[in-house]
């Protein structure tokens, strides 16, 4: 099966606007040469600016989806996104328990960018005790590594980074990728955690504008590099280059945020204008 590319199981909701969600995941893995699987796990009404509806998908639907896809192909890395409810996440949890061998990347979409709620506590208190378990990389940004951290709602602890992240390797990861597009600081830094601390830290240019699907693009990047065979240092880093040249390259279709060009690498700045004499003479 050599001339069979990397495959990738994602478990995410759709987008429309195909800036996020399963859409997002879609577009990336292909543009990485993965031959993405689609488990769609909830159904959004949105567009470039918020989130107005999500309706979940029957948890039974979303085993039945994966078990079916799995049994006839081999799958190198699942990515998981956003989940849609408790049901969802004991049905996921419950099918990636049977594959422990495939790497999984788990990206915790709990709001869009306008803020709407797309996880409840229920929801998270879920993927702590479920999914986290069984996840090789989660890849939060530093507001939903705070929210895995805190142990309630009541929780008044304000933990920095490096210890949101020995918290949540401590529900049983085994990395932790936090993000830093939600804090002021002049450059993203991006940190990946271990159980012995740091492993590595990666700082990007800040970018003018805000991205619809930037998560969803990197967390599905870092599924592809790792299904294409990197380690996960060197997955992590070249996942961060091609999520930053999407965002580059973000162009803005709607009225909200602009969206990610993950097909970046295929457009030329300038097609090349034939010589005069070259042109077709009109009829």
């Amino acid at each position: 099966m050599s001339d069979v590319p990397p495959i990738v199981l994602v478990f995410s909701a759709t987008d429309p606007t195909g800036g996020a969600g399963m859409q997002a995941d879609i577009l990336t893995l292909a543009s990485m040469g993965c031959h993405p699987l689609s488990v769609i796990t909830a159904i959004t009404v949105q567009d470039t600016m918020g989130v107005d509806d999500i309706m979940a998908i029957d948890a039974d639907w979303i085993a039945d989806q994966a078990r079916c896809v799995l049994e006839d192909m081999p799958v190198a890395a699942f990515k998981i996104g956003v989940i849609g409810s408790v049901d969802n996440v004991t049905a996921i949890a419950e099918v990636v328990s049977d594959y422990p061998e495939i790497p999984l990347i788990l990206d915790p979409v709990f709001a869009s960018g306008r803020g709407d709620e797309l996880a409840n506590e229920d929801i998270v208190t879920a993927m702590r005790e479920l999914l986290i378990p069984q996840t090789t990389l989660i890849t939060p940004n530093s507001l939903e590594a705070r929210r895995l951290a805190l142990n309630d709602q009541d929780d008044k602890d304000d933990p920095d980074m490096a210890e949101c992240a020995k918290r949540i390797i401590a529900l049983g990861c085994e990395y932790v990728l936090i993000t830093g597009t939600h804090e002021n600081t002049l450059q993203v830094v991006n940190t990946l955690y271990d159980e012995s601390g740091v492993v590595s830290s990666e700082s990007w240019p800040r970018l003018p504008g805000q991205y619809h699907g930037s998560g969803c693009t990197l967390a599905s990047a870092i599924a592809a590099t790792i299904a294409n065979g990197l380690p996960m240092i060197e997955a992590v880093k070249d996942a961060q280059e091609y999520t930053w040249q999407t965002l580059k390259a973000g162009f803005r279709a709607g009225m909200g945020q602009h969206i990610p060009d993950r097909l970046f690498w295929a457009r030329e700045d300038e097609l090349p204008v034939p010589p005069e004499d070259a042109k077709p003479e009109a009829t």
